[in-house]
């Protein structure tokens, strides 16, 4: 992959991954387990492939190094101001990673003052950011989408607005619906949007219920934008400088790309925004500060990455312990000029809801 100018290598998470042809545990008992029907798949099993470092899709499981130099945010709820201003432009919030996790997000957007208990807006002119990855893995994906639509007309109408990025999961259900079986390039053997869909967590629910108006909607969705300072993206990858030297320029390449329609590109696409670790360790503050002086702000906001992972609390996603991961907070590392809000919701941690700035 071309990194942007200066950059050096992600860190990759494995080198050996599942062929994406039939993903193995797609007939496996369990709450994450994807259903499936006569005629989903096409072709025979594999025995699985060797795959080559720079092919990075998302995985189940992911490397974690404990760190001693990162520290969590816990913000203490009387502390939060009223997110209700009668005039003017209001507080901005940021919510990360959902993956549908519905009735998780209701509470959390209750328990911070922007919804009413009938999930209607009541927040006034207040500014809320998704930060992206609204399907996969939980229950209701499309309850989330359907919710956030909703929000964003109710905020407007209050004077605030409610808008939302792009994750890589939007892109993988995209791709899964456009072209389904059809191979695509991924420079490491036959890959389908919809294997590598159903392996990362895609619901059989949510594809049935999933009409044109999501995907137009997702298709829309801007990868980068820049608030109060604070330059928001979805992944922590350097990935996005391969897309343009400037947010419209990134932006407008990504909706030109979805809108070519060409199943080897979205799958590049996809498989760019799916890199990871890019802050974390070793040269992670200097790879910030190359997007930071390239798209502006003073810190970056993303998700994608949980925040178990990069504070090295858990091993997998398939962990058993019960209690669940502790997540209070954001994570705030690299010298200070990362927020990372996935908390870790598909594993049992928390769906972070957080105003913005953070008090450090």
């Amino acid at each position: 992959m071309t990194q942007g100018a200066g950059q050096g290598p992600e860190v990759e998470q494995t080198a050996t991954l599942r062929d994406f042809r039939v993903p193995a545990y797609v007939h496996e008992a369990g709450p994450y387990a994807p259903s499936t029907h006569p005629g989903e798949f096409s072709g025979a099993v594999d025995e699985p492939v060797e795959y080559p470092d720079e092919y990075t899709p998302t995985e189940r499981d992911l490397p974690v190094i404990n760190r001693g130099d990162t520290l969590q945010v816990s913000v203490d709820p009387e502390s939060v101001p009223d997110p209700q201003p009668a005039t003017g432009q209001g507080p901005l919030y940021v919510v990360g990673d959902v993956h549908g996790y519905l009735d998780e997000l209701v509470a959390a957007l209750q328990d911070k003052g922007l919804i009413d208990a009938a999930g209607n807006w009541c927040a006034g002119t207040t500014r809320l950011w998704f930060l992206g990855d609204f399907t996969d893995r939980g229950p209701d994906g499309i309850g989330v989408i359907d919710l956030v639509m909703r929000l964003s007309a109710e905020a407007a109408a209050a004077g605030g607005y409610c808008k939302a990025l792009m994750g890589n999961h939007e892109l993988l259900l995209l791709g899964a619906k456009r072209f389904g079986d059809t191979p695509v390039n991924s420079g490491a053997g036959t890959a389908t949007f919809r294997a590598a869909w159903l392996l990362n967590g895609g619901q059989k629910t949510d594809m049935d219920r999933l009409q044109d108006h999501h995907l137009q909607w997702m298709a829309r969705l801007d990868a980068v934008e820049e608030v109060d300072g604070h330059l928001l993206v979805h992944s922590d990858t350097t990935a996005y400088l391969d897309y343009g030297q400037s947010i419209e320029e990134v932006n407008d390449t990504v909706r030109e790309t979805l809108t070519r329609n060409d199943a080897d590109e979205v799958w590049d696409l996809f498989r760019k925004f799916t890199k990871r670790f890019s802050f974390r360790d070793e040269g992670g503050a200097g790879h910030v500060r190359s997007l930071l002086d390239t798209y502006g702000g003073t810190r970056i906001v993303h998700g994608h990455s949980p925040i178990p992972y990069l504070m090295g609390e858990v091993g997998s996603e398939d962990d058993e312990d019960e209690t669940g991961p502790q997540v209070e907070g954001p994570h705030v590392y690299a010298d200070g000029l990362a927020i990372a809000m996935d908390g870790g919701v598909t594993m049992a941690g928390k769906l972070l809801v957080q105003q913005l700035p953070l008090d450090i």
